[in-house]
């Protein structure tokens, strides 16, 4: 990647976020990942129901809370702790894996290190460490009925992380519906990896420079609107 590029503004985690939040309908049940996916929830439009999902066994969670406020008792995924909301339930790890299994969810969204052009997701274990954990990764890229990443473009050393084939161990293959990075909203689709949307100050011809597969512009591929 050129200086260039690799110095070039991105969107931030919190507007990554706020652009994964667009994708939720009304009523839709979500399971946010951890890293960039859990801030998705603090971008909700007032009016709009968004049933958040967590595998430790809680349906109908709000917002993360600030530092020091909340319940340590009540937390999302990662161990934030969320806001109460009205028709909240708890409930046990078999019966929250039986929504997932089940089909139940609408959107699953998680972080990844790598996404290949098949839409193969690897998210849990980096080989040069040697260290990973799967969770309920596996259950959550099938289970839910659409999948989307959210994740920095490139690695910290400029490296795609959508990538040809994925060269980490896969947590589930052909499974990833759309990608929204720091740079970028990317579709999955039976064509090929479609470029729909660019971060502002991006061209089609620089994203695909820190992109390893061949992208297909879309017609229509605009600037990410985030209102």
């Amino acid at each position: 990647m050129s200086d260039n590029l690799q110095d070039k503004e991105r969107l931030d985690r919190q507007i990554v976020a706020l652009r994964v939040a667009k994708e939720f309908q009304d009523g839709n049940i979500v399971n946010l990942g951890v890293g960039i996916p859990m801030l998705a929830c603090n971008f909700i439009p007032v009016g709009r129901e968004v049933i958040f999902h967590s595998e430790n066994g809680v349906l109908g969670f709000g917002e993360v809370t600030l530092p020091g406020e909340g319940d340590l008792d009540l937390v999302n995924a990662g161990g934030q702790t969320v806001k109460r909301q009205p028709g909240m339930s708890f409930f046990g790890h078999d019966e929250s894996f039986s929504i997932v299994r089940g089909g139940h969810l609408d959107i699953s969204v998680m972080g990844a290190y790598q996404v290949s052009e098949k839409g193969d997701l690897a998210n849990y274990m980096v080989p040069e460490r040697q260290v990973g954990t799967i969770g309920g990764a596996m259950d959550l890229a099938f289970g839910a009925k659409r999948l989307i990443i959210a994740m920095n473009h490139t690695t910290n050393t400029g490296e795609p992380r959508i990538v040809k084939k994925c060269s980490y161990e896969l947590t589930a293959p052909a499974c990833v519906n759309l990608i929204v990075t720091n740079v970028a909203v990317i579709e999955v689709s039976d064509q090929g990896l479609v470029l729909r949307e660019t971060a502002p100050g991006w061209t089609p011809e620089e994203i695909q420079t820190i992109t390893e597969p061949t992208l297909i512009v879309a017609p229509d591929c605009r600037e990410i609107e985030l209102m």
